[in-house]
């Protein structure tokens, strides 16, 4: 009797072992998978700051010497339009961190749309 239930012991033992290892295996193939779709998204505000940063690029870009006033109500029409926009409606779970300081660091606003790309 006593060698069955050793025989038992170190079967529910290996079972045990093999159940841990599945589970370290599967673990270790999901946390890249899932630390890839984590990235930190970027807030509202800075989806706002995206929208006054692609118009001013693109103000400067139609008129070098665009004043202050040019450049203000360009934003506004920008941020107007943005409101009707599916891109930026989705810009707080679509832009990622790093696009975003990628795109705030540009000059052109050719650059700026590859960053979104």
């Amino acid at each position: 009797m006593s060698a069955r239930v050793n025989a038992n012991a170190n079967a529910k033992r290996t079972k045990e072992r093999v159940a841990l290892a599945v589970v370290a295996v599967v673990a270790a193939l999901l946390v890249p998978v899932l630390a890839v779709g984590c990235k930190k998204k970027v807030s509202q505000a800075q989806c706002d700051q995206l929208v006054d940063k692609f118009a001013t690029l693109v103000v400067k870009e139609r008129i070098k010497d665009a004043s202050p006033e040019m450049i203000k109500a360009e934003q506004e029409r920008e941020r107007s339009e943005a409101k009707n926009d599916d891109s930026f409606r989705n810009c707080t779970s679509e832009v990622s961190n790093e696009d975003f300081a990628c795109a705030m660091a540009t000059g052109t606003s050719e650059a700026f749309l590859k960053c979104l790309d």
